[in-house]
C-alpha cells in the first residue's frame, strides 16, 4: 500500500543504508558491463596502450567529479542530490534537465545491462533468445528493488562481493600468466607485455584514445551513486568522505589493473563486445571450466549494475516529484519506504533490451552504451558547476570554508578541470561514426527538457497571474 503525500510520513525514504552498503552500491554501480564487456570494444578501437591511457584519463575525471560531489553531498545529504544542487546553485531549468538526464543514463543503461545478460545466457542456452532472457532479468531486478530498501542493499552487497573477489583473482591469475608461471595457449614463452606494443603504441592513431572516452566514461558511470544514496545513508558526514577518498585507488586497482592484464594477454584485434575479454583470457589460460565460471561472474556483475541502476533511476524520479518539479504521484512510497510508481516507470528502460529481437544485440548494446555514457558525462559537468557555484555563494554569505566537513581541494582548479575534461569527452564523440548519433539524440533530449521546463513555468505563471487578477475583483 502506498503512503499518501499528505500524510505525516509522506513520501519519505528510510535512512537504512550502512557504510558497507554505501561502499558496495558505489562499487556495484561502476563495475558492470563497462568493464566486463565494453572494455573489449575500447581495446579493439584504441589498442592496448591507448586503452590503458583512456582509462587513466577517465579515472582522473571521475575522481575530480567525486571531489566536487563530496563537498555538496556531505553538506546537503539529500536523495537524488545532483539536480537539487543544480536547481539551487545554477538554476531550476538546469536542475530539472540534470535529473532527467541522470534518469535517462540509468534507464537506458538498464537496456544495455539486460541485453548483455541475455547475450551471456544465450551462450549457455542457445535455444532461448536474448530478448527472452532479458525479460526474465527485468522481472528479477524489479522484484529485488520493489520489496524493501534492505533487500536491495543486501542483494547488491552480495552481487558486488562476488565480482570484487573475481576481479582480484583475475588480476592475480592473469599476472601469473603474463610472467609465464601459468602457461598460455599459443605461447611457448611467457607473453610478458609484448602484446601491448607489438603493433605500435597507438595502432589506430592517437585520436582513437579520445574517441573511445565515451565508452570509458560509461564504464566509470556509477561512482556518483553515493550522491544519490546520501539521503538514505546513516551518518553521511562519515560514510561519504570515506567512500570518496578510496575512489581513485579502487578505479586504478579494478579497472587499470584488469585492463592491463587483458591487453597483455589478448591480441587487441581479437577483442570486441560479442564475448567478454575476461572470458577470453581464462579460456586462453586453459584452466578447466574457468571461462564458464567467469561468464557466471560477468552475469553477476551485470545484474549488480542493473540493480544499482534501477535504484538510481527510481530515486532521481522520486526526488523530482519530492521537489514538486513533476506530479506528486511519483513521490508516493510503500510502507517499506520504496517509491513504487517511480520504480515502475524506471524499469521501462529495461524494455529497450527487448529490441534485440529486431536489432542485432551487439549493435544495440553499443548504441545504448553511447547514449548512457554521454548523458552521465553531462551530469558530471553539472556536478562540477554546482560545486563551483556553491563555494562562491557559501563564501559570499560570510561562511568560513573551515566549517565544511568535507572540502573540495584546490578550488577552483578541481571543479573547472572536472567540467572542461567532461566537456571534451562529450564533444570528441562526433568523430566516431559508431557513436555520433548518440550526440544528436542526447542534445535533442537536453533541449527538450529545457523547453518543457520553461514552457511549463510560463504556463504556471500565466495561470497564477489570471487567478490573481480575478481575486482582485
Amino acid at each position: 500500500m502506498l503512503k499518501k503525500n499528505d500524510s505525516a510520513t509522506a513520501g519519505t525514504l528510510n535512512r537504512s543504508l550502512k557504510s558497507r552498503h554505501l561502499f558496495m552500491i558505489s562499487l556495484g554501480g561502476v563495475i558492470g558491463t563497462g568493464l566486463f564487456l565494453s572494455s573489449g570494444y575500447t581495446i579493439n578501437q584504441a589498442g592496448p596502450i591507448g586503452t590503458i591511457l583512456a582509462y587513466l584519463i577517465g579515472a582522473v575525471i571521475v575522481y575530480l567529479v567525486m571531489l566536487c560531489l563530496g563537498e555538496l553531498a556531505v553538506k546537503m545529504p539529500v536523495t537524488g542530490s545532483f539536480h537539487t544542487y543544480a536547481t539551487k546553485f545554477i538554476g531550476p531549468g538546469t536542475g530539472f534537465t540534470m535529473a532527467w538526464l541522470y534518469w535517462l543514463t540509468w534507464t537506458v543503461a538498464l537496456g544495455s545491462e539486460f541485453t548483455a545478460a541475455g547475450l551471456i545466457m544465450e551462450g549457455f542456452f542457445p535455444a532461448i533468445s536474448v530478448w527472452q532472457w532479458s525479460a526474465f532479468f527485468i522481472i528479477l531486478i524489479f522484484c529485488l528493488n520493489a520489496f524493501s530498501i534492505r533487500l536491495f542493499a543486501e542483494s547488491e552487497y552480495l552481487f558486488s562481493s562476488i565480482k570484487v573477489l573475481a576481479i582480484i583473482l583475475f588480476i592475480i591469475i592473469g599476472g601469473l600468466a603474463i610472467l609465464g608461471v601459468i602457461p598460455m595457449q599459443g605461447y611457448k614463452e611467457a607473453p610478458l607485455f609484448s602484446n601491448l606494443v607489438k603493433d605500435g603504441l597507438f595502432p589506430n592513431g592517437f585520436g582513437a584514445v579520445f574517441i573511445t572516452m565515451l565508452a570509458v566514461n560509461f564504464a566509470f558511470s556509477g561512482t556518483e551513486l553515493i550522491g544519490v544514496a546520501s539521503g538514505e545513508a546513516e551518518n553521511p558526514e562519515k560514510t561519504i568522505p570515506k567512500t570518496i577518498h578510496t575512489t581513485l585507488l579502487r578505479l586504478i586497482i579494478f579497472f587499470i589493473g584488469s585492463i592491463t592484464v587483458i591487453a597483455a594477454l589478448i591480441p587487441w584485434k581479437e577483442a570486441g563486445v560479442d564475448q567478454s575479454p575476461f572470458v577470453l583470457v581464462f579460456n586462453s589460460i586453459g584452466i578447466p571450466y574457468a571461462g564458464t565460471i567467469m561468464n557466471f561472474v560477468v552475469l553477476t556483475a551485470i545484474l549488480s549494475c542493473a540493480n544499482s541502476g534501477l535504484y538510481a533511476a527510481t530515486r532521481m524520479l522520486w526526488s523530482l516529484s519530492n521537489e514538486k518539479m513533476i506530479g506528486p504521484v511519483w513521490s508516493k512510497v510503500t510502507k517499506k519506504g520504496v517509491p513504487l510508481p517511480a520504480l515502475l516507470l524506471s524499469i521501462g528502460g529495461g524494455i529497450l533490451s527487448l529490441i534485440s529481437s529486431v536489432i542485432p544485440a551487439q549493435s544495440l548494446y553499443i548504441i545504448l552504451v553511447s547514449i548512457s555514457g554521454l548523458a552521465v558525462v553531462i551530469v558530471w559537468m553539472g556536478i562540477a558547476a554546482s560545486q563551483f557555484m556553491f563555494r562562491r555563494s557559501y563564501i559570499k554569505a560570510g561562511h568560513d570554508i573551515r566549517d565544511l566537513s568535507f572540502k573540495t581541494p584546490l578550488y577552483p582548479i578541481v571543479p573547472i578541470a572536472a567540467f572542461m575534461l567532461s566537456f571534451l569527452s562529450c564533444v570528441l564523440i562526433v568523430f566516431d561514426p559508431n557513436q555520433r548519433a548518440a550526440f544528436f539524440y542526447t542534445a535533442a533530449f537536453v533541449a527538450g527538457c529545457y523547453l518543457f521546463y520553461y514552457a511549463k513555468s510560463k504556463i504556471i505563471k500565466k495561470k497564477a497571474a489570471i487567478s490573481s487578477s480575478h481575486s482582485s475583483y
